[in-house]
């Protein structure tokens, strides 16, 4: 296939201490049965010596490499990934997400067949237990709180119907470079976690849509660089749950449902001072709302640029009073 000027697809891949998996994912993207593409490969800060087994590496006609001299985030890394890439579709990929050889193939052609999405999510299987599902697009509920949907139910018979989700996850999507540049791509003052669900709020407001394609399938490992319920992710995850909350629910359900997003907040603070991780959570919600005064100015604009009615915003939200509990006990069968 002959290679145009411009890529179809720019795929990005944020690098941190991922010399474990990254060579598996780049062979992985090699052998894609869709060949217009570029690689954008961000690595950040790695001190692993990740990109010493790719200098040389040809199999990928595009392949870029941005190396940046300190761990900047997930958010940063891709807003810089986003800024270099020349594709009409920004594919976000993390180097322990392996995709199936259609991968982009199936996103492409989700796009094609439906011009009033923006936003695409992979059904991501887990690789260590492929019986299980790792997620199937994100949720968000009315309370703040935010999951993969159909996360750990069957792979078999879970997740197989293509429909419109929330956001899709940031560890392998497909967004329109443009509506991503547009609202500014990831906040970086996340750093990293609930990044991609606050984008997908974003786009939201903006009218834009999010739809699930099931036939685009990654094995994806999971917080294979920060740790699955580690200090770092919990405190990531629920400081910026609370800016992205904050942020984005449009008036007057930001006062509707505070005291249920206030709720959910002390719930999980007890369960997980229980857990040992007192420390993490409680430095999340007073970081949270020490950062409310920049938060709240940040709310201003987005508010003011939304254009999507409450309604349909209300359609593709979560609202089940006790969805989250339901969620969390499943979860910890």
């Amino acid at each position: 296939m002959k290679l145009l000027p411009n890529p179809v697809v720019s795929v990005i891949i944020v690098s941190w201490n991922s010399k474990k998996y990254l060579q598996t994912c780049l062979d992985k993207l090699a052998a894609q049965t869709f060949s217009d593409f570029e690689v954008i490969l961000v690595d950040n800060g790695s001190e692993d010596g990740a990109l010493d087994e790719i200098q040389d590496w040809h199999r990928l006609p595009r392949l870029q490499i941005k190396k940046l001299g300190m761990q900047q985030g997930f958010a940063a890394a891709n807003n810089i990934g986003a800024r270099l890439a020349s594709g009409k579709w920004l594919a976000l990929l993390n180097s322990d997400a392996f995709p199936e050889p259609d991968w982009l193939e199936q996103l492409l052609r989700a796009a094609e067949r439906a011009p009033g999405y923006s936003s695409f999510s992979s059904r991501q299987i887990q690789l260590n237990a492929p019986h299980l599902l790792d997620g199937a697009g994100d949720a968000y509920h009315i309370s703040g709180l935010a999951w993969r949907n159909g996360y750990k139910l069957a792979s078999a018979s879970h997740g197989l119907q293509q429909k419109e989700v929330f956001s899709p996850c940031a560890a392998a999507a497909l967004y329109a470079r443009d509506k991503f540049l547009t609202v500014g791509g990831f906040d970086e003052d996340y750093f990293s976690y609930f990044e991609d669900v606050d984008l997908g709020f974003r786009l939201r407001l903006g009218g834009e849509k999010c739809l699930y394609v099931p036939e685009a399938v990654v094995h994806h490992i999971g917080s294979a660089s920060t740790g699955k319920r580690s200090d770092f992710s919990t405190y990531h995850g629920y400081r910026n749950m609370i800016w992205t909350f904050v942020k984005n629910m449009p008036a007057p359900w930001l006062w509707v449902f505070l005291p249920l997003h206030m709720a959910a907040i002390l719930f999980f603070a007890a369960y997980l001072t229980i857990r040992g991780q007192g420390k993490a959570i409680w430095k999340a919600i007073f970081d949270a709302i020490a950062g409310l005064p920049k938060t709240i100015e940040k709310r201003k604009v987005i508010q003011r640029s939304k254009s999507t009615k409450w309604n349909e915003l209300w359609k593709v939200m979560s609202t089940g009073v006790f969805e989250p509990l339901q969620e969390f006990l499943r979860r910890n069968q």
